[in-house]
C-alpha cells in the first residue's frame, strides 16, 4: 500500500518552528481505502509513513502531531512511537470515557504529550475535568469557533495548566488576536504572510557561498555546478537577480534560469559579490520563521520542477524559479508586485506568481494543493504514486540543503511535554 504524507509547521510565541502536524492521504480517488476498515487503513498509513520515509527526514528532529481515532488509541498505537518524537492528538469525535482517561493516564506515565483536537464548548462532559488532568494542549479551530466562544474556552480551562494552540490561523488579524489572547502555539498559513516575519532580508547559508567560491577558484570553473549551487540558495538567487537588474548590468532579455543570469553577469563579478556577501553575513543568525518559509520555498521550487518534468516541460527552470520566489513577499515583508518589479524574471514567471493563468501557474497551483494534502484535484494529470514521488523528493532536497545550518534540538527544550 502506497504511503502519502504531508506536513504543516507549528510555531511558538517566539516564532520558533517547534513541530509539524503530519497529514496523510491514501492513493484512491475517494479519501478511503476500498474493502478495508478505516482505522486499520489509517494505522497502516501512519506506521508505513514513519518507517518507510522516516520521522527524521519528515520532521528534522521536531515533534510530530499525529491524529488518533478511538480505535487506534485502544490499540495502543501511540506506543509504537518514541514519546520524544510525537504529540498524541485525540480527534474531536473520540468520546470522553473512563477508558479514554485511563489510556491518557498511561500515555502520560510513559512520557507522551497529549493534545485535544478541535476543542469546543460542547465537550463540557462531566468526565472532562478528569481527562484534562492528563492533557497538555488544547487545539482551538479559528475557522470554526467564534471569538466569544474562544474566549470562553480559554477562561474556563486555562486553570487546568494546559497550553492552547490556535489552529487554522490564516490572517494577520487572527494571529495578532491569538497572541493577545494568550495562545501558546500557532498553526496555519499565517507564517507565509508578510506581517508575521521579523526581518526584511532573506537569510543566507554560508556553506553554500564557500562551495561556490571553491568552484570559482578553479582554473576552469564549471558553470553548470555553480548555477546548481546558486539554485539551492534562495537568498543568493534573489540577490543575484537583484544585482543583475541594477543599472550597471540590466539585461535586455528577461531571466529564465539562474545559469542565464550567471552567464550575463560574468564569473568574475559573481566571485566578487559572493565573497562580499559571505564576509558580510558570516555571523548572521537566521530567523526561525524565515528559515521555515525558506524551506517551504525550496520545497516548492523542487516540487514545481519535478511536476513540470513529469508532464513533459522543456523548460523546468521556469517552474523552479516560480516555486522558489512564490513566498519572497513574505520573506521581505513587502507586496509581491513590488518585489517582482525589481527582479528581471521572465514574463511567464511574473504572470504565474501574480495569478495570471498559464502553464506555469497551473503546475504551481498543483504544488499548493499537494502541500495542503489535497492530492485528488480533478485536473491532476499524474497518478498518486507519481505525486508522492515528486513531493518526497522535494522535501528531502530542501531538508538536505538546510541541514548545514540547522540548529540542533536539545532534549527537553522548546517542545517537550514540560513546555506544553
Amino acid at each position: 500500500m502506497k504511503v502519502f504524507v504531508a506536513r504543516q509547521p507549528i510555531f511558538d510565541r517566539k516564532g520558533q518552528s517547534v513541530a509539524y502536524e503530519l497529514l496523510y492521504r491514501n492513493g484512491n480517488n475517494s479519501n478511503s481505502f476500498p474493502n478495508i476498515d478505516g482505522d486499520e487503513a489509517t494505522a497502516d498509513v501512519i506506521i508505513n509513513s514513519f518507517i518507510n520515509i522516516g520521522l527524521e527526514e519528515l520532521a528534522q528532529g521536531k515533534r510530530c502531531f499525529i491524529n488518533f481515532t478511538e480505535s487506534l488509541l485502544k490499540m495502543n498505537l501511540p506506543s509504537y512511537f518514541n514519546p520524544s518524537s510525537i504529540v498524541v492528538e485525540i480527534l474531536e469525535d473520540v468520546p470522553i470515557t473512563e477508558e479514554l482517561i485511563e489510556i491518557c493516564a498511561e500515555l502520560k506515565k510513559l512520557g507522551y504529550t497529549i493534545a485535544l483536537d478541535d476543542f469546543n464548548l460542547q465537550q463540557n462532559y462531566f468526565l472532562l475535568p478528569k481527562l484534562l488532568k492528563h492533557i497538555d494542549i488544547i487545539k482551538v479551530d479559528f475557522l470554526q469557533t467564534q471569538v466569544q466562544k474562544r474566549k470562553q474556552i480559554m477562561n474556563r480551562y486555562k486553570h487546568y495548566g494546559v497550553s492552547f494552540l490556535a489552529e487554522k490561523v490564516e490572517t494577520q488579524e487572527e494571529y495578532q488576536l491569538a497572541l493577545r489572547d494568550g495562545y501558546d502555539y500557532f498553526q496555519g498559513y499565517f507564517f507565509s504572510k508578510p506581517v508575521v516575519l521579523s526581518s526584511y532580508d532573506i537569510p543566507v547559508y554560508i556553506h553554500g557561498y564557500l562551495q561556490i567560491l571553491h568552484e570559482l577558484s578553479k582554473t576552469e570553473p564549471d558553470i553548470e555546478k555553480i548555477s546548481e549551487q546558486i539554485e539551492q540558495d534562495l537568498s543568493l538567487s534573489y540577490k543575484l537577480l537583484k544585482l543583475i537588474n541594477s543599472p550597471a548590468f540590466r539585461p535586455r532579455n528577461k531571466i529564465k534560469s539562474i545559469k542565464q543570469a550567471i552567464v550575463l553577469l560574468g564569473l568574475n563579478e559573481i566571485k566578487k559579490w559572493i565573497y562580499i556577501l559571505s564576509i558580510k553575513n558570516m555571523n548572521l543568525k537566521n530567523d526561525p520563521i524565515q528559515e521555515e518559509v525558506i524551506r517551504l520555498s525550496l520545497m516548492r521550487a523542487k516540487l514545481c520542477e519535478k511536476l513540470s518534468i513529469k508532464i513533459g516541460s522543456k523548460e523546468p527552470s521556469l517552474y523552479m524559479l516560480t516555486g522558489m520566489f512564490s513566498l519572497v513577499d513574505a520573506l521581505l515583508h513587502r507586496k509581491l508586485d513590488d518585489v517582482l518589479n525589481e527582479l528581471p524574471l521572465s514574463d511567464e514567471i511574473r504572470e504565474a506568481l501574480s495569478g495570471k493563468e498559464n502553464d506555469i501557474r497551473k503546475v504551481f497551483k498543483w504544488a499548493i494543493e499537494i502541500e495542503k494534502s489535497n492530492w485528488h484535484a480533478q485536473d491532476f494529470p499524474l497518478k498518486p504514486e507519481e505525486i508522492q514521488e515528486c513531493y518526497m523528493e522535494a522535501i528531502l532536497w530542501s531538508n538536505h540543503l538546510l541541514n548545514g545550518e540547522e540548529i540542533a534540538q536539545t532534549s527537553g527544550e522548546g517542545f517537550g511535554a514540560q513546555s506544553f
